[in-house]
């Protein structure tokens, strides 16, 4: 796994501007930028590499950002790029049209269009995550992906929501990952980045079936992180929320090698695993941990945690930091 950071503030004031251009040039397809505030231009940039895919978390200040036919000539890496807008807003001119953006929403842009984008951030946090890949990676053929070019694609809610989520999460614990998880991470994030696309289209038949069920596997995913701490949530529960049977999701998961049960249980387990091995919570009981993600029964989680990590929970707990250098190992061991 590939993370790469950088601040401006590594440089004088007036250095930052240029440093942020060479920096996101590297990054990203090569534009050319200009700034309300490029004269003490305070940026910082979190860049994580899946290989082909390139996700990265942005915090900048006002930015114009200029596609040119001209460098679209001397550098095309035919690629998309996917802006979702965190804490920033602005427009976006392709074609002669000009399209407001505002937060929450999503923009895709190709690298063989010119393209004029004039957005606007708020301070405190990541003011955007993008996304750039080669187009023939997406499941989805390109002329169908043309109709959304500088469409606003709402990432507040629904799919969309949990596509921005998902980015989100990725590049803020991408140190958690391992070079072995690069496909899977780069194959759910276009999976389901062509699973909004095809249902702004309203075009779901363009996804092959294999998307279609990475897509909606990457849905209950999140869903399922999202209730955890709700002890009634169910394989059932998830079914319907999902419009699937319940005989659908338990094949799903199957895929996977694991059942709705199962997989609940597990992601419990870890959440609590995790508080325990964290200093910061050691106010907290072992019984309010495992309350707070959805274990009622003290005894019933003690047993499930002894048997899935051959330790007791307390014991867990009260490991010494330097036993071994990540406490993450006892999970895989």
């Amino acid at each position: 796994m590939l993370v790469t950071e950088f601040n401006t503030d590594v440089v004088e004031a007036p250095e930052r501007f240029a440093l942020w251009a060479e920096s996101t040039a590297r990054s990203h397809m090569r534009n050319r930028l200009r700034s309300n505030e490029q004269d003490d231009f305070r940026a910082k940039l979190r860049s994580v590499g899946l290989g082909e895919v390139q996700v990265a978390a942005l915090a900048c200040p006002h930015l114009e950002i200029v596609r040119t036919a001209k460098l679209i000539r001397q550098s095309d890496p035919e690629a998309y790029l996917i802006t979702c807008f965190l804490r920033a807003e602005g427009v976006i001119s392709l074609a002669g049209g000009d399209t407001a953006l505002r937060t929450g929403d999503l923009v895709v842009l190709d690298s063989s269009r010119p393209f004029r984008g004039d957005v606007h951030t708020d301070p405190g946090g990541w003011s955007h995550v993008t996304v750039q890949f080669p187009r023939g990676l997406l499941p989805l053929p390109e002329k169908t992906v043309q109709h959304l070019l500088a469409v606003p694609i709402s990432g507040r809610h629904g799919i969309g929501g949990i596509f921005t989520r998902w980015l989100s999460d990725l590049t803020a614990r991408a140190d958690e990952f391992t070079p072995a998880d690069i496909p899977t991470l780069a194959a759910v994030t276009l999976d389901l980045l062509a699973s909004v696309m095809a249902r702004c289209l309203r075009a779901e038949e363009a996804l092959c079936p294999e998307a279609r069920r990475s897509a909606l596997r990457a849905e209950i995913n999140a869903f399922v992180e999202q209730h955890l701490a709700d002890p009634a949530m169910s394989p059932q529960m998830i079914a319907d929320a999902h419009h699937i049977s319940l005989r659908h999701l338990q094949q799903l998961l199957a895929e996977e090698d694991t059942s709705p049960a199962a997989w609940i249980r597990h992601r419990r387990l870890e959440r609590c695993r995790r508080d325990l091995a964290n200093p910061g919570l050691n106010a907290l009981s072992i019984r309010a941990i495992a309350e707070r993600w959805g274990f009622a029964d003290p005894t019933h989680f003690s047993r499930l945690f002894r048997a899935t990590y051959e330790m007791a929970p307390r014991d867990y707990r009260n490991l010494p930091p330097k036993t071994c250098a990540n406490r993450q190992q006892l999970c895989t061991n």
